[in-house]
């Protein structure tokens, strides 16, 4: 081969080059193999710490405010100190309540039950002295009272009341008698929440470790991610506490820290123990093996791990609270994986050295143990770099009609939380409405002034006998405006009623009119006073406006952060593109898929759901977050084992087929688990929780198989050595492979 001539005199002394520093991942794993004892020991008092630490500061509730007006008269109320007990209602249905005596006597026996207990239930209504607790038929009647005390305390204080109504129905066998309300409603949600959490923790774990040792073939290696994983998860929901004495955690954020975090945790760790154990199968020592992995699965983790909390870190902008405790939660599940996967899980490898394949399972052990090639992928993905422009074509038309039915997807709260209507407290409530059916919950408006004196005026007098007569004349608000002075009358709350049942076009207009039009020409007259309207119908509406205003927002900042992410870990502005509109791409099809089976009421009878025609508001935003950061995971290892191929000398489409057969038995692996633990969320009640384990679940498969192993091969084929282009001064044409590449390609080392 030609030498290239030197420009240093020819009796200059030779230079000595500096030596290599290693990456900092690389580093960081050297170090932890090298003292493996003391890195695994502080890895587990890492965790023991974050569970003492959750323990001692226990879990604090902050209140969660909505978006919008209804969230500014939220905070002005719990400023003032003004809080609406909990109402309760007991149905009490028999034959008539006219030629039913048994029915007076239960609700007698109901009222004498709650009275003998003040501190449950306060301001007993009895049918027996209201007539309007009848129901027109005669054959209901409702005993109603409320929860006294602090909110945050329902759920306990509620308790008693329920045993005591539940003995006198089971004195009364011929009669339903059941209770339901705001305090029993939340405390069979919260109830049912802990249970659904505990099915999915008790289903995901062995679901998981199946996989793993469908991957793996050995026990000791299966359970390696597993633990890493469960440790992240654990150490996260713990360290939970910190953040929430400061900041909204929501109670469902540890179901969705469960989801993330097992995800992405055993999806590092499958990564790397992956790539330790070809290095070992083709004749590395372990330290070799390990040092390896660290500056090639090891990069990959990081890459990705960043690139999903960015994603993650995308939820802050929407100012929805919510989102708060879920976009803190699962940026720390997948901070302390990442942590993790570069020290704790080196060290435990270093440790175990060659026992990580012990526990093989007869045959299938063997097999994985070598850790060779996919032959079907390297024969689909050879087929794909030969016809690239066929391949992508049919792939980016499967895609788009997947992504067609997204745009008539329509946003919209679902009934009843969303709970299935089989909970029993959800039928009494269903049976109440129909014994006694009233309109939606009006609309609340919060009024205050700069002085109390300013609420009691002429002014403000002469403004609510306006508002009375244009509620009384009909139209987009009509029926009894009541006042209700609270805070010992620094403040009004207004009760209009709005035209619709709460949740339709009608309401919504209906809740327009009002805002923009009724209340500027009435209450917005008084001097100094300031309006903010609340309620159910207030609140959706809100949701859906903020969510609305700020998703174009959080698509742009996530897709140009992950942009500039990918540009800086491939240095090369083709495939960071690439990668941004591949992951669009996927999300538009979950979009797709999920207006499909919800919206549209597909698959209803196999999901067990009722369709309401609608997509509960934050589920779209929520999954593309998700989606755009988890898709990274094995996408970033896809591409490092691509991008290591070229950079050794192998053209794209050798890079491409040599580094999807290679990478191809670990992607799909990953992918199957990620599909089963989001598949598990899919079986539990809450439809919101189907709608995103469906999503999730869907969205990774169809990505992980037509993307990966169809869209990208046939993009990076179009491409040629174009793939890695990037706009710098003096940068180099990429080199011809030499004759090692296909040795490597071909997932041997060369001689």
């Amino acid at each position: 081969m030609r030498q290239p001539q030197s420009s240093v005199l020819p009796d200059s002394p030779p230079v000595p080059s500096a030596p290599r520093r290693a990456p900092v991942v690389e580093r960081m794993a050297g170090w932890s193999a090298r003292h493996r004892k003391l890195a695994v020991v502080s890895w587990l008092v890492m965790v023991a710490a974050a569970i003492a630490v959750g323990q001692l500061l226990g879990s604090p509730s902050l209140p969660q405010y909505d978006p919008g007006q209804s969230g500014q008269a939220e905070h002005t109320l719990q400023r003032l100190g003004v809080t609406t007990p909990p109402a309760e209602s007991v149905l009490i249905q028999g034959r008539g309540w006219r030629t039913d005596p048994a029915m007076r006597q239960a609700a007698a026996q109901v009222v004498t039950a709650l009275r003998a207990l003040p501190r449950s239930a306060a301001g007993v209504r009895s049918p027996l002295s209201d007539r309007a607790l009848v129901s027109a038929d005669g054959r209901s009647a409702l005993v109603t009272f409320t929860v006294p005390g602090p909110v945050a305390d329902q759920d306990s204080r509620v308790a008693p009341a329920l045993r005591a109504v539940a003995a006198v129905a089971a004195r009364h066998r011929g009669l339903r008698i059941a209770e339901a309300g705001d305090a029993s409603t939340d405390r069979a949600a919260n109830a049912q929440l802990s249970q659904d959490f505990r099915k999915a923790e008790l289903t995901s774990v062995p679901v998981t470790l199946l996989l793993l040792l469908l991957a793996f073939g050995a026990l000791i290696a299966a359970g390696i991610p597993l633990l890493l994983a469960a440790s992240a998860v654990i150490s996260a929901i713990s360290l939970l506490a910190i953040p929430g004495h400061w900041l909204p955690v929501g109670s469902s954020t540890s179901e969705v820290v469960l989801l993330i975090g097992m995800a992405v945790g055993v999806d590092y760790s499958l990564f790397y123990l992956r790539r330790e154990r070809e290095e070992r199968a083709a004749g590395a020592s372990t330290g070799r093996a390990l040092a390896i992995a660290a500056g090639t699965s090891g990069r990959a983790i990081v890459v990705s791990g960043l690139t999903v909390m960015i994603a993650l870190a995308g939820l802050f902008l929407t100012g929805y609270a919510v989102f708060t405790g879920v976009a803190i939660g699962t940026i720390l599940v997948v901070g302390v994986a990442v942590a993790g996967s570069v020290t704790a899980l080196p060290a435990l490898l270093s440790l175990l050295g060659s026992w990580a394949d012990r526990g093989r399972i007869p045959v299938l052990g063997r097999r994985r143990t070598a850790a060779r090639p996919s032959r079907m992928w390297a024969a689909l993905v050879s087929r794909v770099v030969r016809r690239p422009a066929a391949w992508g074509a049919v792939a980016l038309a499967a895609m788009v009609a997947l992504a067609i039915p997204a745009a008539g997807l329509r946003l919209g709260n679902p009934p009843d939380g969303g709970f299935p209507a089989s909970l029993p407290v959800i039928r009494t409530l269903d049976q109440i409405q129909r014994a006694f059916p009233g309109h939606p919950a009006p609309a609340q408006v919060v009024v205050t002034a700069r002085t109390p004196a300013g609420l009691t005026g002429p002014a403000m007098r002469d403004a609510l006998t306006r508002l009375r007569a244009t509620a009384a004349a009909g139209g987009p608000v009509h029926g009894p405006v009541t006042v209700d002075p609270v805070a010992g009358g620094r403040a009004l709350i207004v009760s209009v009623p709005l035209a619709g049942d709460g949740t339709s076009d009608t309401s919504m207009h209906a809740l327009a009119q009002l805002r923009g039009t009724i209340l500027p020409r009435t209450l917005g007259q008084v001097p100094g006073v300031s309006v903010a309207v609340a309620g159910n119908t207030a609140a959706t509406h809100d949701d859906i406006a903020a969510l609305d205003s700020r998703t174009p927002l959080v698509f742009a900042v996530v897709a140009v952060l992950a942009l500039v992410l990918l540009l800086v870990a491939f240095r090369s502005l083709p495939i960071a593109l690439l990668s941004v509109g591949l992951n669009l791409l996927s999300a538009g099809a979950a979009f797709g898929l999920i207006t499909l089976i919800f919206q549209q009421g597909r698959l209803a009878g196999v999901l067990n759901f009722a369709s309401y025609g609608a997509i509960v508001p934050w589920v779209p935003l929520f999954m593309f977050v998700f989606l755009f950061g988890l898709s990274m995971d094995y996408h970033v290892f896809l591409l490092s084992r691509i991008s290591e191929l070229r950079s050794r000398g192998a053209s794209t489409a050798q890079a491409v087929t040599g580094g999807v057969a290679s990478s191809a038995g670990v992607v799909t692996s990953a992918a199957l688990i990620m599909v089963a633990v989001f598949s598990i969320f899919a079986t539990l009640s809450l439809i919101q929780l189907k709608m995103l384990g469906v999503g999730l679940a869907a969205a990774v498969l169809i990505d992980a198989t037509v993307v990966r192993g169809i869209l990208l091969p046939a993009a990076l084929a179009m491409l040629g050595e174009r793939a890695w282009y990037l706009p710098r001064p003096g940068r180099r044409r990429a080199a011809s492979p030499p004759p090692a590449a296909a040795q490597l390609i071909a997932g041997r080392r060369p001689s």
